[in-house]
């Protein structure tokens, strides 16, 4: 055991995470993702989340990344000799794979020392295919687990590929580890925060409002091509896999590229009904949703009462509106299905009984959320400064 520790050296750490974290996690990325750097993948990394007004979302991150970082100097004797290099919530859907290879096999990656892989759902009930293989030593084969960790070097003695993909949605929550400080991300990140967030900075209403990034980070197509035609938009195609529609306030005869229509503020539809409240953007609108989507179970047993004039029926107008905007960012309905869907449920993300209260409930929770991550971020940021590292700061104590 101790010699094949030592000629491919891994560790996998079980039940590592929460439940309740995989889920937040889950939100965060499906709230926030872009295309990713290889077909049918998707990614969020926290500087991504900093370029969209939605940097408080680091906070729920902020624990896990210091305690991995522990455990991997722990098993790799080398205690404070690391910086994270990367940090990114990560999902491969249908048709992703990656064959034999090992982390640093490129030569703008040799700085890779360590990678640690958080599985943040199951194979066999979230999604079918992707299991991760080593090409030698054990574990040979692992199959991704929520909340379980694989951490192992990056370099030739773990050469190792991944399953392509066959249904559902494997996400992940990854690190890279460097030895380098001249690759720490955190110095990176507490400078970008710092320009964004002074020290005048105090909580405003509606500072945490996302803002989306360029249209292409959010147009897709299997083989990454760039024709609009064969595309969808991410940001739709997750808010119709929870079985909403769009509905715009604008004529999209305004813009010349129709994308950034959702730039602009839009209402959210189901059925035959419209509820009556505005998003600011496709962003905000999608981070509700996946919010519902996350705690329907929870807002449902609170039994919440809607508002009367909350939920209107769909003018024909409006219908025809909705239809419209569809077919122009779901322009083909089945790459969106195959892409985000559900293999449980036929592609729907929500709960079986959907409840506009429970979905009017979850607007408000939404924010308090985001509003709460925000003052933890506003509160951590001279700390961060101080030290040009992200860490958690236990307030409590000081």
């Amino acid at each position: 055991m101790a010699a094949d520790r030592q000629q491919n050296p891994r560790l996998l750490l079980r039940n590592f995470l929460s439940l309740e974290q995989c889920k937040e996690l889950e939100f965060i990325h499906k709230s926030c993702s872009t295309v990713g750097y290889r077909p049918c993948v998707f990614s969020t990394t926290l500087s991504h989340l900093i370029a969209t007004n939605s940097a408080h979302l680091i906070m729920p991150l902020v624990l896990i990344r210091e305690k991995l970082k522990e455990k991997v100097e722990e098993f790799f004797a080398c205690e404070y000799e690391l910086c994270i290099e990367f940090t990114g919530l990560v999902s491969w859907t249908k048709g992703a794979s990656i064959g034999w290879h090992s982390d640093d096999n490129r030569p703008y990656l040799k700085q890779r020392d360590f990678a640690a892989v958080c599985y943040l759902n199951s194979y066999g009930k979230d999604f079918r295919g992707g299991l991760f293989h080593f090409q030698d030593g054990e574990p040979t084969t692992v199959k991704p687990s929520a909340g379980d960790v694989l951490i192992y070097t990056a370099d030739n003695r773990n050469v190792h590929s991944v399953d392509e993909i066959i249904d559902g949605e494997r996400l992940t929550l990854t690190l890279w580890f460097s030895r380098d400080g001249s690759h720490d991300e955190d110095a990176k990140l507490v400078s970008r925060l710092s320009e964004i967030f002074s020290t005048e900075v105090t909580d405003v209403p509606g500072s945490n409002l996302p803002l989306p990034a360029s249209s292409n980070m959010y147009r897709f197509s299997p083989d990454q091509s760039s024709d609009i035609d064969s595309s969808i938009n991410i940001c739709c195609a997750r808010i119709y896999a929870l079985g909403f529609g769009i509905c715009a306030l604008e004529d999209k005869m305004n813009f010349l590229d129709v994308f950034d229509l959702l730039m602009k503020p839009l209402q959210l539809t189901r059925n035959n009904e419209m509820f009556n409240q505005e998003f600011e953007n496709v962003l905000h609108a999608l981070q509700v949703g996946q919010y519902y989507s996350w705690k329907a179970s929870e807002l449902q047993r609170r039994a919440p009462i809607l508002e009367e004039g909350k939920v209107i029926p769909l003018s024909q107008s409006q219908s025809q509106n909705a239809s419209d905007l569809e077919s122009t960012f779901l322009q083909d309905r089945r790459l969106a299905q195959t892409t985000f869907g559900c293999m449980s449920c036929d592609g729907c993300g929500t709960p079986e009984v959907f409840r506009w209260a429970s979905f009017s409930a979850a607007v408000d929770a939404w924010r308090d959320y985001a509003n709460e991550l925000h003052k933890d971020l506003l509160r951590s940021l001279p700390y961060w400064r101080n030290h040009q590292s992200i860490f958690d700061v236990s307030f409590d104590e000081l």
